[in-house]
């Protein structure tokens, strides 16, 4: 095998948590919450709003249609920045560690055009990819294979070079279907130990 020439992040369990049950869980006990989420289609407002819907108007028009749970509703908007935590310190410093060694690094995430700019600014360690390819800026999400696609033709480098880590083993899968490398994040370590594997960077510099 090839080693590769770049290694590409997912973002959610990648680099931050994104775990918004617990987020409500917090606020509104775990048997409230498997209601709500039972009786409103969070997540599939949020997989529209990474396909490029806007924000506020695909979350407000939410709580419109559900106004018995129109304040929960409106914290996925409101208070999204609480729900995207913590950092994952290990991931991050794998990520710099890799970039100097002048290995190239992009993300793909699935992200919401606006949701990826607060983010950005929130979260410095997402300025640092040299690409990013985000799911509300292309119109297309993980695991459809145009995205990956979008990826090869951009950054021009052959499918056999590019490593991926995601936490979805069906995006894995779609990104080895079109011929890319994958690893199936469960934990920095286990990524760590892959870098070092493939030869993009030593235990020391993977902090193993």
């Amino acid at each position: 095998m090839l080693q590769p020439q770049a290694v590409i992040f997912d973002i959610g369990n990648v680099l931050i948590g994104w775990q918004p049950e617990q987020f409500y869980d917090a606020r509104i006990g775990a048997e409230q919450r498997a209601r709500f989420m039972a009786e409103v289609p969070m997540h599939a407002a949020n997989l529209a709003i990474d396909a490029g819907a806007p924000f506020r108007e695909t979350i407000y028009g939410l709580a419109e249609a559900h106004p018995e749970w129109d304040q929960q509703i409106r914290w996925w908007h409101d208070d999204w920045l609480q729900m995207i935590q913590p950092v994952i310190p290990w991931s991050v410093a794998l990520l710099r560690a890799l970039r100097a060694k002048g290995v190239p690094v992009f993300a793909l995430t699935n992200f919401g055009s606006e949701t990826f700019r607060i983010a950005l600014a929130e979260f410095d360690f997402l300025n640092e990819f040299d690409r990013a390819y985000v799911s509300g800026d292309l119109a297309v999400i993980k695991p459809d294979p145009a995205i990956y696609r979008i990826v090869e033709q951009d950054c021009a480098l052959a499918p056999g070079r590019l490593l991926f880590v995601d936490d979805r083993a069906d995006n894995i899968a779609a990104a080895q279907a079109c011929g890319w490398g994958g690893h199936v994040f469960d934990g920095p370590e286990g990524w760590a130990r892959r870098l070092v594997a493939e030869d993009l960077l030593t235990e020391t510099e993977a902090g193993l």
